[in-house]
Protein backbone atom coordinates (compact mmCIF):
# COMPACT_ATOMS: atom_id res chain seq x y z
CA UNK A 1 0.00 0.00 0.00
CA UNK A 2 1.25 3.46 -0.99
CA UNK A 3 0.84 6.07 1.80
CA UNK A 4 2.02 8.93 0.28
CA UNK A 5 -0.52 11.65 1.61
CA UNK A 6 -2.13 13.98 -0.82
CA UNK A 7 -4.06 17.08 0.31
CA UNK A 8 -4.84 14.80 3.81
CA UNK A 9 -5.48 11.87 2.30
CA UNK A 10 -2.91 8.61 0.86
CA UNK A 11 -2.35 7.77 -2.73
CA UNK A 12 -4.62 4.54 -2.80
CA UNK A 13 -7.61 6.53 -1.04
CA UNK A 14 -7.26 8.93 -4.26
CA UNK A 15 -6.93 6.18 -6.88
CA UNK A 16 -9.63 4.13 -5.27
CA UNK A 17 -11.72 7.17 -5.18
CA UNK A 18 -10.34 8.67 -8.73
CA UNK A 19 -8.75 5.37 -10.67
CA UNK A 20 -7.45 7.76 -13.65
CA UNK A 21 -4.92 9.38 -11.14
CA UNK A 22 -2.67 5.74 -10.89
CA UNK A 23 -2.36 5.97 -15.12
CA UNK A 24 -1.70 10.21 -14.13
CA UNK A 25 1.18 9.58 -11.62
CA UNK A 26 3.04 6.87 -13.64
CA UNK A 27 2.67 9.41 -16.53
CA UNK A 28 1.06 7.31 -18.78
CA UNK A 29 -1.27 8.94 -21.55
CA UNK A 30 -4.53 8.69 -21.21
CA UNK A 31 -8.03 10.02 -22.08
CA UNK A 32 -11.18 10.91 -20.17
CA UNK A 33 -14.25 11.65 -21.52
CA UNK A 34 -16.75 13.76 -19.56
CA UNK A 35 -19.71 12.13 -18.00
CA UNK A 36 -20.86 15.56 -17.57
CA UNK A 37 -21.38 17.10 -20.82
CA UNK A 38 -24.48 18.61 -21.16
CA UNK A 39 -26.66 20.35 -23.92
CA UNK A 40 -24.91 23.76 -24.99
CA UNK A 41 -28.36 25.39 -24.24
CA UNK A 42 -28.09 24.33 -20.48
CA UNK A 43 -24.33 24.51 -19.62
CA UNK A 44 -23.31 27.71 -21.84
CA UNK A 45 -25.24 29.20 -18.81
CA UNK A 46 -22.40 28.22 -16.25
CA UNK A 47 -19.83 30.57 -18.23
CA UNK A 48 -21.34 33.79 -16.66
CA UNK A 49 -20.86 35.67 -20.46
CA UNK A 50 -22.89 35.74 -23.21
CA UNK A 51 -22.59 36.05 -26.99
CA UNK A 52 -23.13 39.43 -26.71
CA UNK A 53 -19.61 40.22 -24.95
CA UNK A 54 -17.87 37.95 -28.15
CA UNK A 55 -19.27 40.32 -30.22
CA UNK A 56 -18.15 43.47 -28.40
CA UNK A 57 -14.73 41.52 -28.59
CA UNK A 58 -15.05 41.17 -32.26
CA UNK A 59 -15.99 45.05 -32.79
CA UNK A 60 -12.80 45.91 -31.02
CA UNK A 61 -10.96 44.00 -32.64
CA UNK A 62 -12.27 45.44 -36.06
CA UNK A 63 -11.57 48.99 -34.47
CA UNK A 64 -8.07 48.45 -34.03
CA UNK A 65 -7.66 46.61 -37.99
CA UNK A 66 -6.28 50.12 -39.06
CA UNK A 67 -3.87 50.75 -36.27
CA UNK A 68 -2.56 46.88 -36.80
CA UNK A 69 -2.24 47.43 -40.27
CA UNK A 70 -0.35 50.36 -39.84
CA UNK A 71 1.89 48.87 -36.90
CA UNK A 72 2.70 45.57 -38.41
CA UNK A 73 2.97 45.71 -41.81
CA UNK A 74 2.31 42.09 -42.48
CA UNK A 75 -0.79 41.93 -41.69
CA UNK A 76 -1.53 44.26 -44.73
CA UNK A 77 -3.31 41.85 -46.43
CA UNK A 78 -5.72 40.97 -43.93
CA UNK A 79 -6.61 44.28 -43.40
CA UNK A 80 -5.21 44.49 -39.82
CA UNK A 81 -7.01 41.26 -38.84
CA UNK A 82 -4.99 39.14 -37.10
CA UNK A 83 -6.32 35.65 -38.13
CA UNK A 84 -4.52 31.97 -39.60
CA UNK A 85 -6.30 29.71 -42.02
CA UNK A 86 -7.24 26.06 -42.19
CA UNK A 87 -5.72 23.41 -44.23
CA UNK A 88 -6.65 19.66 -45.25
CA UNK A 89 -4.40 17.21 -43.65
CA UNK A 90 -5.08 13.95 -45.75
CA UNK A 91 -1.47 12.39 -45.87
CA UNK A 92 -1.43 12.83 -41.60
CA UNK A 93 -4.29 11.15 -41.24
CA UNK A 94 -3.13 8.41 -43.40
CA UNK A 95 -0.18 8.56 -41.38
CA UNK A 96 -2.23 8.20 -37.95
CA UNK A 97 -4.13 5.34 -38.93
CA UNK A 98 -1.04 3.28 -39.65
CA UNK A 99 0.99 4.54 -36.46
CA UNK A 100 -1.88 3.69 -34.40
CA UNK A 101 -3.14 0.61 -36.46
CA UNK A 102 -6.78 1.71 -36.31
CA UNK A 103 -8.96 3.23 -38.90
CA UNK A 104 -9.85 6.91 -38.71
CA UNK A 105 -12.52 7.91 -40.41
CA UNK A 106 -14.67 11.70 -41.20
CA UNK A 107 -11.33 14.37 -42.18
CA UNK A 108 -8.61 15.80 -40.37
CA UNK A 109 -7.83 19.55 -41.04
CA UNK A 110 -5.47 21.82 -39.42
CA UNK A 111 -5.98 25.28 -37.80
CA UNK A 112 -2.53 27.36 -38.31
CA UNK A 113 -3.00 29.36 -35.18
CA UNK A 114 1.13 28.27 -35.15
CA UNK A 115 1.01 30.93 -38.14
CA UNK A 116 -0.98 33.91 -36.35
CA UNK A 117 1.03 37.29 -37.60
CA UNK A 118 2.36 39.33 -34.73
CA UNK A 119 3.79 36.92 -32.09
CA UNK A 120 3.33 33.62 -34.26
CA UNK A 121 0.72 31.74 -31.87
CA UNK A 122 -2.48 31.35 -30.31
CA UNK A 123 -2.07 33.82 -27.70
CA UNK A 124 -1.70 36.41 -30.60
CA UNK A 125 -5.42 36.00 -30.41
CA UNK A 126 -6.04 36.34 -26.16
CA UNK A 127 -3.25 38.39 -25.09
CA UNK A 128 -3.32 40.85 -28.06
CA UNK A 129 -6.85 41.65 -27.66
CA UNK A 130 -6.31 42.22 -23.66
CA UNK A 131 -3.46 44.73 -24.23
CA UNK A 132 -5.86 46.88 -26.86
CA UNK A 133 -8.99 46.69 -24.60
CA UNK A 134 -6.31 48.43 -21.71
CA UNK A 135 -5.11 50.19 -24.73
CA UNK A 136 -8.60 51.76 -25.72
CA UNK A 137 -9.78 51.85 -22.01
CA UNK A 138 -6.93 54.04 -21.04
CA UNK A 139 -6.91 56.01 -24.21
CA UNK A 140 -10.82 56.84 -24.10
CA UNK A 141 -10.59 57.73 -20.55
CA UNK A 142 -7.75 60.24 -21.18
CA UNK A 143 -9.04 62.02 -24.29
CA UNK A 144 -6.97 60.82 -26.68
CA UNK A 145 -9.21 58.88 -29.11
CA UNK A 146 -13.26 58.50 -29.62
CA UNK A 147 -15.07 55.34 -30.29
CA UNK A 148 -15.50 57.16 -33.99
CA UNK A 149 -11.90 57.71 -34.40
CA UNK A 150 -9.15 56.26 -37.10
CA UNK A 151 -7.39 53.87 -34.91
CA UNK A 152 -4.36 54.27 -37.12
CA UNK A 153 -3.54 57.71 -35.00
CA UNK A 154 -2.54 55.28 -32.40
CA UNK A 155 0.46 54.57 -34.05
CA UNK A 156 1.90 58.01 -33.35
CA UNK A 157 4.58 59.27 -30.93
CA UNK A 158 1.79 61.23 -29.11
CA UNK A 159 0.39 58.26 -28.55
CA UNK A 160 2.85 56.26 -27.53
CA UNK A 161 4.17 58.74 -25.14
CA UNK A 162 0.52 58.82 -23.44
CA UNK A 163 0.93 54.76 -23.08
CA UNK A 164 4.24 55.23 -22.32
CA UNK A 165 3.45 56.78 -18.44
CA UNK A 166 1.20 53.07 -17.33
CA UNK A 167 3.03 49.42 -17.52
CA UNK A 168 1.54 46.10 -18.32
CA UNK A 169 3.17 42.81 -16.14
CA UNK A 170 1.94 39.07 -17.11
CA UNK A 171 3.62 35.74 -16.13
CA UNK A 172 4.31 33.38 -18.79
CA UNK A 173 5.68 29.81 -20.10
CA UNK A 174 6.52 32.06 -23.11
CA UNK A 175 4.08 32.83 -26.20
CA UNK A 176 1.46 34.76 -24.01
CA UNK A 177 4.16 36.64 -22.58
CA UNK A 178 5.69 37.20 -26.52
CA UNK A 179 2.12 38.33 -27.71
CA UNK A 180 1.99 40.74 -25.09
CA UNK A 181 5.55 42.21 -25.26
CA UNK A 182 5.25 43.03 -28.65
CA UNK A 183 1.80 44.46 -29.49
CA UNK A 184 2.46 46.24 -25.74
CA UNK A 185 6.09 47.60 -26.36
CA UNK A 186 4.56 48.64 -29.87
CA UNK A 187 2.02 50.96 -28.25
CA UNK A 188 4.47 52.25 -26.19
CA UNK A 189 3.63 50.16 -22.56
CA UNK A 190 6.69 49.72 -20.21
CA UNK A 191 5.98 45.86 -20.37
CA UNK A 192 7.67 43.44 -17.54
CA UNK A 193 6.81 39.83 -18.57
CA UNK A 194 7.96 37.21 -15.89
CA UNK A 195 8.90 33.68 -17.73
CA UNK A 196 9.05 30.79 -16.18
CA UNK A 197 12.27 28.33 -16.70
CA UNK A 198 9.97 26.52 -19.16
CA UNK A 199 10.38 29.41 -21.29
CA UNK A 200 12.81 28.93 -24.31
CA UNK A 201 15.84 31.18 -24.74
CA UNK A 202 14.93 32.57 -27.86
CA UNK A 203 11.60 34.02 -26.85
CA UNK A 204 13.20 35.86 -24.44
CA UNK A 205 15.59 37.18 -26.76
CA UNK A 206 12.69 38.69 -28.84
CA UNK A 207 11.09 40.62 -26.05
CA UNK A 208 14.58 42.17 -25.06
CA UNK A 209 14.95 43.02 -29.03
CA UNK A 210 11.53 44.79 -28.75
CA UNK A 211 12.19 46.61 -25.21
CA UNK A 212 10.63 44.77 -23.03
CA UNK A 213 11.54 43.97 -19.89
CA UNK A 214 11.77 39.78 -19.44
CA UNK A 215 12.38 38.51 -15.83
CA UNK A 216 13.66 34.88 -15.65
CA UNK A 217 12.19 32.53 -12.88
CA UNK A 218 14.21 29.33 -11.82
CA UNK A 219 10.78 27.97 -11.11
CA UNK A 220 7.80 27.27 -13.00
CA UNK A 221 4.67 28.89 -14.35
CA UNK A 222 3.17 29.19 -10.83
CA UNK A 223 5.60 31.33 -9.65
CA UNK A 224 5.83 33.54 -12.84
CA UNK A 225 2.40 34.62 -12.43
CA UNK A 226 2.62 34.95 -8.95
CA UNK A 227 5.50 37.42 -9.37
CA UNK A 228 3.79 39.30 -12.24
CA UNK A 229 0.62 39.57 -10.23
CA UNK A 230 2.83 40.92 -7.40
CA UNK A 231 4.63 44.08 -9.21
CA UNK A 232 1.22 44.67 -10.29
CA UNK A 233 -0.25 45.28 -7.44
CA UNK A 234 2.75 47.53 -6.10
CA UNK A 235 2.13 49.79 -9.24
CA UNK A 236 -1.43 51.32 -9.21
CA UNK A 237 -0.35 52.13 -13.34
CA UNK A 238 0.09 48.69 -13.86
CA UNK A 239 -2.29 46.17 -15.46
CA UNK A 240 -1.54 42.79 -14.43
CA UNK A 241 -2.82 40.24 -17.39
CA UNK A 242 -3.71 37.44 -15.62
CA UNK A 243 -3.80 34.23 -17.45
CA UNK A 244 -5.70 32.33 -14.97
CA UNK A 245 -8.66 34.38 -14.85
CA UNK A 246 -8.95 36.84 -17.13
CA UNK A 247 -12.29 37.03 -18.78
CA UNK A 248 -10.60 39.79 -21.62
CA UNK A 249 -7.99 36.92 -22.76
CA UNK A 250 -11.28 34.45 -22.48
CA UNK A 251 -13.22 36.73 -25.06
CA UNK A 252 -10.23 37.47 -27.13
CA UNK A 253 -9.54 33.56 -27.65
CA UNK A 254 -13.55 32.85 -28.52
CA UNK A 255 -14.02 35.33 -31.51
CA UNK A 256 -11.62 33.08 -33.31
CA UNK A 257 -14.71 31.03 -33.58
CA UNK A 258 -16.97 33.24 -35.69
CA UNK A 259 -14.16 33.51 -37.65
CA UNK A 260 -13.52 29.80 -38.09
CA UNK A 261 -17.60 29.40 -38.83
CA UNK A 262 -16.59 31.28 -41.99
CA UNK A 263 -13.95 29.30 -43.57
CA UNK A 264 -15.43 26.04 -42.63
CA UNK A 265 -18.63 27.34 -44.80
CA UNK A 266 -15.64 28.59 -47.80
CA UNK A 267 -14.28 25.11 -47.59
CA UNK A 268 -17.73 23.97 -48.06
CA UNK A 269 -17.15 21.91 -45.02
CA UNK A 270 -20.90 21.32 -43.00
CA UNK A 271 -21.07 21.05 -39.34
CA UNK A 272 -24.68 19.66 -37.58
CA UNK A 273 -25.64 16.78 -35.98
CA UNK A 274 -25.30 14.92 -38.96
CA UNK A 275 -21.67 16.32 -39.77
CA UNK A 276 -20.26 16.57 -36.37
CA UNK A 277 -17.15 19.33 -35.92
CA UNK A 278 -14.00 17.88 -33.00
CA UNK A 279 -11.65 20.12 -31.99
CA UNK A 280 -8.26 19.23 -30.38
CA UNK A 281 -7.28 22.11 -28.57
CA UNK A 282 -3.92 21.98 -27.02
CA UNK A 283 -4.30 23.22 -23.10
CA UNK A 284 -2.03 24.84 -20.54
CA UNK A 285 -3.51 26.99 -18.06
CA UNK A 286 -6.66 26.59 -19.88
CA UNK A 287 -7.49 29.95 -21.08
CA UNK A 288 -6.94 29.58 -24.78
CA UNK A 289 -8.56 26.01 -24.97
CA UNK A 290 -11.42 27.98 -23.07
CA UNK A 291 -12.21 31.00 -24.74
CA UNK A 292 -12.35 28.92 -28.03
CA UNK A 293 -14.11 26.12 -26.80
CA UNK A 294 -17.15 28.79 -25.33
CA UNK A 295 -16.93 30.75 -28.61
CA UNK A 296 -17.30 27.36 -30.53
CA UNK A 297 -20.10 26.11 -28.63
CA UNK A 298 -22.06 29.65 -29.18
CA UNK A 299 -21.66 29.39 -32.58
CA UNK A 300 -22.28 25.51 -33.40
CA UNK A 301 -23.66 24.15 -30.12
CA UNK A 302 -24.04 20.59 -30.15
CA UNK A 303 -22.47 19.98 -33.00
CA UNK A 304 -19.60 20.63 -32.45
CA UNK A 305 -17.19 18.43 -29.75
CA UNK A 306 -14.43 19.84 -28.04
CA UNK A 307 -11.34 17.84 -26.52
CA UNK A 308 -8.37 19.15 -24.40
CA UNK A 309 -4.88 17.72 -25.27
CA UNK A 310 -1.85 17.98 -22.16
CA UNK A 311 1.49 16.14 -22.07
CA UNK A 312 1.82 13.35 -19.74
CA UNK A 313 3.71 15.42 -17.36
CA UNK A 314 1.35 18.60 -17.22
CA UNK A 315 -2.20 17.48 -16.78
CA UNK A 316 -3.69 20.00 -14.95
CA UNK A 317 -6.71 20.62 -16.16
CA UNK A 318 -7.62 17.21 -16.56
CA UNK A 319 -7.05 16.57 -13.19
CA UNK A 320 -9.06 19.87 -12.06
CA UNK A 321 -11.76 18.70 -13.68
CA UNK A 322 -11.89 14.93 -12.97
CA UNK A 323 -11.67 15.36 -9.34
CA UNK A 324 -13.84 18.22 -9.34
CA UNK A 325 -11.15 20.55 -7.60
CA UNK A 326 -10.15 22.67 -10.28
CA UNK A 327 -7.57 24.88 -9.42
CA UNK A 328 -7.26 23.40 -5.55
CA UNK A 329 -5.70 21.07 -6.76
CA UNK A 330 -2.27 20.83 -8.56
CA UNK A 331 0.08 18.29 -10.74
CA UNK A 332 3.15 18.60 -8.11
CA UNK A 333 0.29 17.86 -5.08
CA UNK A 334 0.08 14.12 -6.55
CA UNK A 335 4.40 13.61 -7.81
CA UNK A 336 4.10 14.96 -11.04
CA UNK A 337 6.96 17.09 -11.91
CA UNK A 338 5.06 19.59 -14.72
CA UNK A 339 8.69 19.24 -16.82
CA UNK A 340 7.49 19.06 -20.33
CA UNK A 341 8.99 19.96 -23.65
CA UNK A 342 5.87 21.42 -24.66
CA UNK A 343 6.88 24.24 -22.75
CA UNK A 344 3.28 26.35 -23.73
CA UNK A 345 1.75 23.46 -22.06
CA UNK A 346 4.16 23.41 -18.83
CA UNK A 347 1.53 24.53 -16.29
CA UNK A 348 0.86 22.61 -13.08
CA UNK A 349 -2.06 24.38 -11.53
CA UNK A 350 -5.49 24.78 -13.77
CA UNK A 351 -7.76 28.20 -14.32
CA UNK A 352 -10.37 27.59 -11.63
CA UNK A 353 -12.62 29.88 -13.87
CA UNK A 354 -12.03 28.41 -17.03
CA UNK A 355 -12.15 24.65 -15.10
CA UNK A 356 -15.77 25.61 -13.45
CA UNK A 357 -16.80 27.70 -16.86
CA UNK A 358 -16.26 25.08 -19.00
CA UNK A 359 -16.86 21.76 -17.09
CA UNK A 360 -20.06 20.52 -19.22
CA UNK A 361 -19.20 21.74 -22.02
CA UNK A 362 -15.48 19.90 -23.07
CA UNK A 363 -16.29 17.08 -24.16
CA UNK A 364 -13.28 15.02 -22.97
CA UNK A 365 -9.19 15.17 -21.97
CA UNK A 366 -6.24 13.18 -22.98
CA UNK A 367 -2.15 13.19 -22.47
CA UNK A 368 0.47 12.73 -24.77
CA UNK A 369 3.95 11.83 -24.19
CA UNK A 370 6.86 13.96 -24.88
CA UNK A 371 8.35 11.24 -27.27
CA UNK A 372 5.04 11.20 -28.81
CA UNK A 373 4.95 14.99 -29.51
CA UNK A 374 7.98 14.97 -31.10
CA UNK A 375 7.30 12.11 -33.70
CA UNK A 376 4.40 13.83 -34.35
CA UNK A 377 6.25 17.05 -34.67
CA UNK A 378 8.65 14.79 -37.56
CA UNK A 379 5.95 13.42 -38.89
CA UNK A 380 3.78 16.63 -39.54
CA UNK A 381 7.12 17.63 -41.30
CA UNK A 382 7.17 15.07 -43.37
CA UNK A 383 4.10 14.25 -44.81
CA UNK A 384 2.66 17.59 -44.98
CA UNK A 385 5.99 19.90 -44.43
CA UNK A 386 3.76 22.28 -41.95
CA UNK A 387 6.79 22.88 -38.87
CA UNK A 388 5.17 23.13 -35.20
CA UNK A 389 6.60 23.44 -32.04
CA UNK A 390 5.91 20.60 -29.81
CA UNK A 391 2.91 22.21 -27.84
CA UNK A 392 1.20 22.61 -31.18
CA UNK A 393 1.06 18.92 -31.75
CA UNK A 394 -1.03 18.07 -28.93
CA UNK A 395 -4.32 18.20 -30.42
CA UNK A 396 -3.48 15.74 -33.38
CA UNK A 397 -3.50 12.43 -31.82
CA UNK A 398 -6.86 13.86 -30.97
CA UNK A 399 -8.92 12.46 -33.97
CA UNK A 400 -7.34 8.97 -32.94
CA UNK A 401 -8.56 9.05 -29.50
CA UNK A 402 -12.27 10.07 -29.97
CA UNK A 403 -12.51 7.28 -32.80
CA UNK A 404 -10.89 4.33 -30.67
CA UNK A 405 -12.54 5.31 -27.24
CA UNK A 406 -14.26 2.69 -25.42
CA UNK A 407 -15.79 4.86 -22.39
CA UNK A 408 -19.46 4.83 -24.13
CA UNK A 409 -19.10 8.23 -24.96
CA UNK A 410 -19.81 8.28 -28.79
CA UNK A 411 -22.66 6.23 -27.80
CA UNK A 412 -23.92 8.55 -24.96
CA UNK A 413 -23.62 11.36 -27.48
CA UNK A 414 -25.79 9.36 -30.24
CA UNK A 415 -22.53 9.17 -32.54
CA UNK A 416 -23.27 7.16 -34.78
CA UNK A 417 -20.80 5.56 -37.36
CA UNK A 418 -22.27 6.97 -40.00
CA UNK A 419 -22.17 10.24 -38.30
CA UNK A 420 -18.05 10.01 -37.37
CA UNK A 421 -17.32 9.00 -41.54
CA UNK A 422 -18.98 12.41 -42.29
CA UNK A 423 -17.12 14.33 -39.45
CA UNK A 424 -14.57 17.10 -39.68
CA UNK A 425 -11.50 16.61 -37.21
CA UNK A 426 -9.67 19.73 -36.49
CA UNK A 427 -6.57 19.99 -34.97
CA UNK A 428 -5.43 23.26 -33.79
CA UNK A 429 -1.43 23.82 -34.17
CA UNK A 430 -1.03 26.85 -30.88
CA UNK A 431 2.40 27.76 -32.02
CA UNK A 432 5.62 27.55 -34.00
CA UNK A 433 5.64 29.68 -36.93
CA UNK A 434 8.30 31.89 -35.50
CA UNK A 435 10.91 29.02 -33.65
CA UNK A 436 14.17 30.09 -35.21
CA UNK A 437 15.59 27.73 -37.94
CA UNK A 438 18.35 26.01 -35.50
CA UNK A 439 15.52 25.47 -32.53
CA UNK A 440 13.18 24.20 -35.30
CA UNK A 441 16.16 21.90 -36.91
CA UNK A 442 16.99 20.38 -33.21
CA UNK A 443 13.06 19.26 -32.90
CA UNK A 444 13.06 17.80 -36.12
CA UNK A 445 15.95 15.69 -35.32
CA UNK A 446 15.17 14.11 -32.37
CA UNK A 447 11.66 13.95 -33.54
CA UNK A 448 13.16 11.54 -36.80
CA UNK A 449 15.10 9.65 -34.66
CA UNK A 450 12.23 8.93 -32.49
CA UNK A 451 10.20 7.78 -35.72
CA UNK A 452 13.36 5.97 -36.89
CA UNK A 453 13.42 3.79 -33.48
CA UNK A 454 9.81 3.02 -33.22
CA UNK A 455 8.89 5.77 -31.46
Amino acid sequence: MDKTVVLGRTLDDWISRYPLIRDLTALREVAWFNPAVAPASEALGDVGLIAADVADASARLTRFAAYIRRAFPETEGSGGIIESDIQPLPRLQQALAERYGQDLPGALWLKRDSHLPISGSIKARGGIYEVLKHAEDLALAGGLLTLDDDYALLDSDRARAFFGRYSIAVGSTGNLGLSIGVMGAALGFQVTVHMSADARQWKKDKLRAHGVTVKEYASDYSVAVAEGRRQAEADPACHFVDDENSTSLFLGYAVAAERLQKQLAAARIVVDADHPLFVHLPCGVGGAPGGVAFGLKLAFGDAVHCVFAEPTHSPCMLLGVYTGLHDAVSVQDFGIDNVTAADGLAVGRPSGFVGKAMQRLVDGYYTVSDEELYSLLALMERVEGVRLEPSALAGVPGIARVCGERQGYRTRLGLSAEAMARATHLAWATGGGMVPTDEMEAYLAKGRSLLAGGG
